[in-house]
């Protein structure tokens, strides 16, 4: 039966109810993608987060929806970060005035130029008590207070860099957001705000600057009190792969890896700038006559990490095919000897031989006993000279020397010409590569463990040896190239 002219408007007017009803409470609706939850659950145990992603995927609409948790209280289901249980205080911001407005703002309230849509951000309508405008600036806000559900009101105040350090200086916060990179001591000011109700801090950001000293704070973490999630293009869902082709292929090459990785742009610095599809192949049994190598990397504050090369001698390629770093401090600290348990992590790779740099000739400073020496004593099969390049044709073994330029010289140009793969799940190699650089033309050494245990391995390559021969190489006729 057709619908007669009354319940046609009627009809009209329920449809359009029910939007408005959508529009106002938008914060019910948010469903994050799995690494936006990561984020978010991090925060039940790390006060410090950043959010690396590349351009619009998503890292600001998940700042704004945490912030907009936090103010009013709602938490959904699923929520399984921090939490507050009664009003905060909070400030917010992003490098200007306009940036804050075009982005926070308007995330967190709706579009600044049409103050009827305010309420159809983050923020329930139903929630917004009162906002004070920000001089200076069209339509920006200054301050916002928000009804809380325990019955009180929230507070949060907006921010920008430009306005420097002295801005921030707010009395004493429950929490900060800095959406994009601030200023090293924007950034601090920010962290002393929180000092007194330990509330989080969380950065959401697409790292254009590079390895900064705020990036630095995090890649790696130097404390326990620090998380680091990155999400990348392929990690959202809003985009078709037809999308993706475009979106990649409109950015300039040397930014492509920020902008649809979340990885720091280190330009002309990275150590080596080729694609990770280039070097990547999924993981495949080893021929049993390819030789096998294994490298060591000692650390104790560090990592020490472990390294386990294949060579196809055939076509002289060399394939990364397992990874392993721990920290050794972490492991004391458990009650745990390093040595035995690293030892224990990489011994089922088989009865390989094992390349170590110059600083395991070093004593343990507890037992007196070389670390070289300590690995031997758990089964390892420690090759019995440190790593060196190999010698000239008549010179004496040891006498290529150890440098480092050398040896990455070698790696890169395998890598340009297909002859350095890397099992594609080693994350951790991986993540590596991605971030090694120069910094004053200086390679700069952190967070290399992992690399500098593979380049230990592919210095000593002419003495790995197929999984079936156990003997030790004989040192005078090993096979050089």
């Amino acid at each position: 039966m057709a619908l007669t002219r009354e319940e046609k408007i009627e009809k009209i007017l329920l449809l359009e109810e029910k939007q408005r009803r959508i529009n106002e409470n938008r914060l019910a609706l948010y469903k994050p993608y799995p690494k936006q939850k990561e984020f978010h659950t991090k925060g039940a145990t790390f006060r410090e987060r950043l959010f690396r992603a590349g351009n619009q995927l998503g890292k600001t609409m998940s700042g704004a929806n945490e912030v907009a948790m936090h103010l009013t209280g709602k938490y959904p289901e699923w929520w399984e970060g921090k939490r507050f249980k009664n009003p905060v205080r909070l400030m917010a911001g992003s490098e200007s005035a306009e940036l804050t407005r075009k982005g926070v703002q308007r995330l967190l309230v709706g579009p600044p130029e049409d103050r009827a849509a305010w309420g159809t951000g983050a923020i329930p309508k139903a929630c917004l008590v009162d906002w004070s405008m920000r001089s200076g600036v069209a339509d920006a806000l200054a301050s916002l207070t928000v009804r809380h559900t325990s019955g009180g009101n929230s507070t949060l105040q907006f921010a920008s860099y430009d306005q420097g350090r002295t801005k921030w200086q707010a009395d004493t916060l429950h929490g900060v957001w800095f959406d994009e990179e601030p200023p090293s001591d924007v950034y601090s000011e920010g962290i002393t705000r929180t000092n007194a109700t330990m509330g989080p801090v969380i950065l959401t950001m697409t790292p254009l600057f590079g390895m900064s000293e705020v990036v630095r704070r995090f890649i790696p973490p130097s404390t326990n009190d620090r998380a680091d999630i990155c999400m990348t293009i392929d990690d959202v869902d809003h985009y078709t792969p037809e999308d993706r082709a475009r979106i990649i292929a409109s950015y300039p090459e040397h930014e492509r890896e920020a902008r649809i990785k979340g990885l720091p742009s280190l330009g002309s610095g990275r150590i080596f700038p080729v694609t990770e599809s280039s070097i990547t192949v999924e993981a495949f049994p080893i021929p049993p006559h390819w030789p096998i190598i294994g490298g060591l990397d000692f650390g104790y504050d560090h990592p020490t990490a472990a390294a386990k090369l294949a060579w196809d001698r055939d076509n002289d390629v060399i394939y990364l095919t397992a990874c392993y770093k721990k920290r050794g401090a972490d492991l004391a600290n458990l009650g745990i000897a390093p040595t035995v348990a690293h030892a224990a992590a990489i011994k089922p790779w088989g009865p390989i031989p094992w390349a170590w740099p110059h600083d395991g000739l070093q004593h343990d400073k507890g037992g007196g006993e070389a670390l070289a020496d300590q690995f031997r004593k758990q089964g390892l099969d420690m090759l019995e000279e440190k790593a060196t390049h190999p010698p000239k044709e008549g010179d004496n073994e040891g006498s290529g020397g150890n440098s480092v330029e050398a040896g990455i010289h070698d790696m890169l140009d395998r890598m340009q010409t297909g002859r350095w793969k890397v099992f594609a799940h080693l994350a951790e190699w991986l993540e590596e590569f991605r971030l090694y650089h120069r910094k004053d033309g200086k390679i700069v050494k952190e967070f290399d463990d992992a690399i500098s245990a593979s380049r230990y391995a592919y210095m000593m390559r002419r003495f790995a040896r197929v999984a079936q021969n156990k003997r030790k190489p004989d040192m005078s006729k090993v096979f050089r190239r």
